[in-house]
């Protein structure tokens, strides 16, 4: 579900009066929004969770505008999305755009591409964007576990702040080298899922769609 879809009829009534400002493709391609051609229109649950979705991001320190595209692409079938549609779903400028694709992009959380037949630009999330998030959160730990690291050397490994912090570091290294086997674990459980249908995990009650 895209809270921003509309059918042909729908999108050519509204170019008439005004309201598909931004919609509308100069190249004739329609937009790549789940239900396109299905008659879906804006809808306000899809737009509130986008919202609190983003807020969760913003929470772990992503900026603002960036965690609100992030979030738009996650509920939109196709995956991706224009500029022009961005700004239209969250009403927001093309500047405001730009720059947090920019930020997403140079994190390889979003990635530009170029449909066959359009002449603009799409923006997509990498298939595994959740799992390139975590990645960058163990490349933190590592810098964490450096400086805990340090910081025993300058306190000295026999005293209880250096002994604390040696114990901290090397939680952190623990973490670190298992990751790569977290990550070769979880795809063979999807590659299982995938093959067994109906075996994975559900959505939340309530965000079904």
């Amino acid at each position: 579900m895209c809270p921003m879809a509309m059918d042909k009829g729908e999108a050519a009534g509204a170019a008439g009066n005004g309201r598909a400002a931004g919609m509308a493709h100069a190249d004739g391609v329609a937009p790549a929004v789940a239900g396109a051609g299905a008659g879906a229109v804006l809808d306000e649950a899809v737009l509130a969770y986008v919202e609190r979705f983003a807020s969760v991001l913003v929470a772990a320190g992503v900026p603002g505008m960036s965690a609100r595209v992030l979030a738009a692409l996650h509920v939109c079938d196709s995956g991706r999305l224009t500029a022009a549609e961005l700004g239209e779903m969250l009403q927001i400028s093309p500047a405001a755009v730009s720059g947090a694709v920019r930020y997403l992009a140079g994190l390889g959380l979003v990635h530009k591409e170029r449909v066959a037949g359009s002449r603009r630009d799409y923006y997509r999330m990498p298939p595994n964007v959740w799992e390139e998030v975590v990645g960058l959160q163990s490349q933190v730990l590592v810098r964490w576990s450096r400086i805990l690291a340090e910081g025993v050397g300058v306190v000295g490994p026999d005293t209880p702040a250096g002994q604390r912090m040696a114990s901290f570091a090397e939680f952190f290294d623990y973490i670190t080298t298992v990751y790569p086997d977290i990550v070769e674990s979880w795809r063979a459980h999807r590659a299982s899922s995938a093959a067994s249908p109906g075996t994975g995990p559900r959505p939340a009650p309530g965000l079904s769609r």
